[in-house]
């Protein structure tokens, strides 16, 4: 289970960053990117499901509205955000668990997402498991985990785990601090280093595999978002496609896939 602090930071990074809506095209094509591999035959009026760490609800902005039931699950206060948010959509049921303690009745379930989540838990693949447990037999549960740089080249791996140290000695600060410097990060190195691969678009040049490429278009507020949620948590997993897919074989789920573009790895199961 995570620890307070970890849920605790996580709270006041989705208070601070807090403004979302379906209305916002550079939201809905993120969705997107992680939805792609969801089967829109499970995102229909008639079915129920959850989303285990919604934040601030964000995600749900774009499911709720089409399906009958949608349960927002989230340890932290940022679940008085996603009420907010999402105070338009009256299917929505929050409540204000983690992965082991929510009360969600047990094969119940058609159809269930976890973005971003279960690699901010010691026990990654029992996170899955109690996911699972959740699902009838044969829905699906859409998983985002953090990879481990496997199709990047050597440089791209020494890049990262430079990074790395910053996160360390960046995510034990007080959360003002941590806030401060991964703002500052989103300024000098997020944006400029980004938009380099926007600037070789032009001339046709293949980006896929430049460094914060997949933020090329981002407005600032996702790259102020996302190097918090990068640099200001003290817990983070990295996984292979190998292990992800073992993981999730062990949790029950058959007919995995992956998606084959960014973000990675994001990858869907049914339940056997």
């Amino acid at each position: 289970m995570r620890s307070n602090k970890v849920i605790d930071d996580f709270g006041l990074e989705w208070e601070k960053f807090s403004n979302f809506n379906s209305n916002d095209k550079k939201l809905k094509k993120i969705f997107n990117d992680y939805f792609k591999i969801f089967p829109k035959s499970f995102l229909k009026k008639n079915k129920t499901g959850f989303d285990l760490g919604c934040g601030t609800g964000r995600w749900a902005l774009f499911v709720a509205p089409q399906v009958k039931k949608l349960y927002c699950i989230e340890p932290s206060n940022a679940i008085k955000v996603a009420k907010k948010n999402l105070s338009r959509n009256n299917n929505c049921e929050f409540k204000k668990q983690d992965v082991f303690s929510m009360d969600i009745k047990d094969n119940s379930m058609d159809f269930g997402y976890c973005l971003g989540v279960l690699h901010h838990i010691p026990q990654t693949e029992k996170g899955i498991i109690q996911c699972v447990k959740k699902l009838k037999k044969g829905s699906p549960i859409l998983l985002y985990l953090y990879y481990n740089f496997e199709n990047r080249s050597v440089w791209y791996k020494f890049l990262w785990n430079l990074s790395n140290i910053l996160r360390f000695i960046i995510s034990n600060l007080p959360f003002g601090l941590k806030s401060f410097f991964s703002d500052l990060l989103a300024f000098l190195i997020y944006f400029p280093i980004s938009r380099i691969s926007l600037i070789f678009d032009k001339f046709r040049v293949d980006t896929k595999k430049f460094p914060l490429s997949y933020y090329k278009d981002k407005k600032m507020y996702i790259l102020r978002n996302d190097s918090l949620d990068r640099f200001g948590t003290t817990l983070e997993k990295r996984f292979s496609k190998k292990q992800i897919f073992e993981m999730m074989k062990n949790s029950g789920l058959e007919s995995i896939k992956f998606s084959n573009s960014a973000p990675f790895w994001c990858a869907i199961g049914f339940k056997k």
